[in-house]
């Protein structure tokens, strides 16, 4: 089997498996996961006799709730905030929206700190970008559908490096959601936020990485793959191409021009010549 055929075979599983995954990721809740231990916290503050102060705010505030946490969503597989207005996302999940403040109509964003604007700017520039990898993967797909039907090592180099476009614009919005992450621990005040929660909720939660984020770098490991295999296949293409054109040569008769001896006009005697009155036999007396 050529190389070009399974390099292209093995650079479209590839890609396919890559887009399959962001899609996934991109549309799923569970890139964090918070796990608070309510009854341990509860244990907490009847040895302590602040049962009135932090139950109420258990009872109320979402942060004191086992959650999930996606690009547009927060959901509690387990028990909900009675305060909070949830519904049921498509995987059965009671879940609230994050707001991007898109559009921020009743201008709250004034009064947010510096970092918390940054954080803001984050979210939003990596949910941009993720949108615009989908968008360069779409254009991939074609240009690599033409590169296979005419094989044509120029359309299987653009769909290579939309691919790395890719691969570069998705690892860029994870950086970017890193980003967000880390100033919504480590900068951000607010009580909503990890900076001013109460030393017994920060020790009671653990906040862990779940599947959709590993899913999302994933994809961006493979779309990288597919890239490499796809430039890979491009000098198969080329090299192929080559073989074939040595080997029509071979078969290719050259004609050079023939160099003709000039032709002699009149009537040549092969016999011996004899000068003056050298006839032999045939002197005359």
């Amino acid at each position: 089997m050529p190389c070009s055929a399974i390099t292209l075979s093995l650079a479209t599983i590839t890609a396919i498996v890559s887009v399959a995954m962001l899609a996934i990721a991109f549309s799923t809740d569970n890139w964090l996961f918070y796990e608070v231990k309510r009854s341990s916290i509860l244990k907490y503050a009847s040895e302590k006799g602040e049962q009135g102060a932090l139950v109420n705010s258990m009872n109320t505030q979402y942060y004191y709730y086992t959650r999930t946490k996606g690009l547009f969503r927060i959901c509690y597989p387990k028990e909900r905030p009675p305060t909070v207005e949830t519904y049921l996302s498509p995987v059965e999940t009671h879940c609230m929206n994050i707001d991007y403040f898109i559009p921020d109509t009743d201008n709250v964003t004034k009064n947010f700190s510096e970092e918390a604007m940054t954080r803001l700017h984050m979210g939003r520039a990596a949910i941009a970008l993720f949108i615009v990898s989908f968008f360069v993967v779409f254009i991939a797909f074609w240009t690599g559908v033409a590169g296979c039907w005419r094989r044509s090592p120029a359309n299987i180099t653009s769909t290579a490096i939309l691919m790395l476009l890719a691969s570069l614009l998705s690892a860029g919005a994870m950086g970017l959601w890193h980003g967000e992450e880390y100033f919504e621990k480590e900068k951000v005040v607010g009580e909503e936020y990890y900076q001013q929660w109460s030393n017994i909720l920060q020790e009671q939660t653990k906040v862990s990485y779940d599947w959709s984020m590993v899913l999302a770098w994933l994809s961006v490991g493979f779309s990288f793959m597919s890239s490499v295999l796809l430039f890979g296949a491009t000098c198969c293409l080329r090299s192929e191409r080559q073989a074939e054109q040595d080997k029509s040569i071979q078969y290719m008769m050259q004609v050079y021009p023939q160099k003709q001896q000039p032709y002699a006009y009149g009537y040549a005697y092969p016999g011996p010549y004899y000068h003056g009155a050298a006839y032999g036999p045939y002197a005359q007396y």
